[in-house]
């Protein structure tokens, strides 16, 4: 059974009321920061695997 609208908003009231507008905020910058972090990371990665690709190919080639 999938939450309601209802059930959300009232979660997302309560979590505002405990914690306030601004740590919300925070946590939700937070949040991000970590996404992109990790998207980059993953990006870093692939760029350094398709390097060392390209390396293995050309050591192969000679």
């Amino acid at each position: 059974m999938a939450p309601s609208i209802w059930q959300i908003l009232i979660v997302v009231l309560l979590v505002i009321v405990f914690f306030g507008k601004g740590k919300v905020s925070t946590v939700m910058e937070d949040l991000a920061k970590g996404i992109k972090s990790f998207k980059k990371g993953l990006k870093d990665e692939d760029d350094a695997l398709a390097s060392l690709e390209s390396k293995e190919a050309e050591s192969k080639k000679e």
